[in-house]
């Protein structure tokens, strides 16, 4: 990764261009293979917000035609045409060397800005600097809640209730749901262990001051690793309803075994950072039996029930206990 002292001497040699105000914020999207979502988030992006900015887009090498309508219908966009996938991480490390602006909103493109969404998480941000982090509530696309704006880190409690499937027996318990808040439907301020990225927004300073993402964690883990690396430096993640959007991610995506095995590899690699050092080892062990305890539990559902889909889920989980030589160690 480049270090952060070459980062800022590169910053404050950009300038703009006589006659052009100076973007206050550069919103990064990353495209993959999402024309149709790309360029509706784009639109609401220029629809719904005032503050100066600029758009740097990432195109990590669609197949779908996104780069081309993207420069045919935003010719403003700083559209960077990539021939690999180089991940979600790593792509963003290639847009931040690109932007002008002292604060950065990494914003997912199947997402849609709402009301005024990113200046009001703007004024949120000058309104509680010593967050350091902040992000907002997000819908699926029929207005209902999408949870997966903010998350708590993970403990051994919250690793057993998910390996037992107690916070899903208990959706609505702070106790057993932890990691997800209960009920709480993202509707007041608050402090958080995590803010995600699908609607993140940083002062450019403390991302060269935490150095950006850790590059290991291509897909899956990014933010998480770098909001807990903030908070050991004293920054406090908070998230305001008042900065809404819609993010359809999640809502209809089919469970494979390869996003999966990528996802447990990234789950066990913050433990082994983040957890404190005696609980580790055994947070790694009781979290690589989720899916031993996911294939169990869809399995006797499959049994019961004669649903197709619920077997075939319990195969994939499987699938994804089988390859636990691929993620048991983390990345390393």
């Amino acid at each position: 990764m480049r270090s952060a002292l070459t980062d800022q001497k590169n910053f404050f040699d950009k300038s703009t261009p006589a006659g052009q105000t100076a973007p206050m914020v550069s919103i990064i999207v990353i495209s993959y293979n999402t024309c149709a979502l790309t360029l509706a988030c784009l639109q609401s992006i220029y629809a719904q917000t005032q503050r100066p900015f600029e758009v740097i887009v990432v195109d990590n090498a669609s197949t779908d035609g996104s780069a081309a309508a993207i420069k045919r219908d935003f010719p403003d966009v700083i559209l960077l045409t990539e021939t690999v996938n180089h991940g979600f991480g790593p792509a963003h490390i290639l847009a931040v060397e690109k932007a002008q602006a002292p604060w950065l909103l990494l914003l997912n493109p199947d997402t849609v800005v709402l009301d005024g969404a990113l200046d009001k998480l703007m004024d949120f941000a000058t309104q509680t600097p010593d967050a350091g982090i902040w992000g907002g509530r997000t819908l699926y696309g029929d207005g209902s809640l999408n949870p997966t704006s903010c998350f708590a880190r993970m403990t051994l409690w919250s690793i057993f209730c998910r390996v037992t499937g107690l916070n899903a027996l208990f959706r609505k318990s702070r106790i057993f749901n932890s990691e997800y808040f209960g009920n709480w439907q993202r509707d007041t301020e608050r402090n958080v262990d995590i803010v995600t990225g699908c609607l993140f927004l940083i002062e450019r300073k403390n991302w060269i001051r935490l150095d950006g993402f850790t590059q290991e964690f291509s897909m899956y883990g990014e933010e998480v690793d770098l909001c807990l690396r903030a908070r050991k430096i004293g920054l406090r993640p908070a998230v305001t309803p008042h900065a809404t959007i819609i993010h359809y991610g999640g809502a209809s995506q089919d469970v494979r075994s390869d996003k999966l095995v990528r996802l447990m590899k990234a789950k066990i690699e913050l433990i082994k950072r983040h957890f404190p050092a005696p609980t580790r080892r055994i947070g790694m062990w009781m979290f690589g039996l989720w899916p031993l305890s996911r294939r169990l539990a869809l399995t006797l559902a499959g049994s019961l029930s004669k649903n197709g889909d619920t077997k075939k889920n319990a195969g994939i989980w499987n699938d994804v206990w089988k390859r636990r030589a691929e993620w048991k160690d983390g990345y390393s």
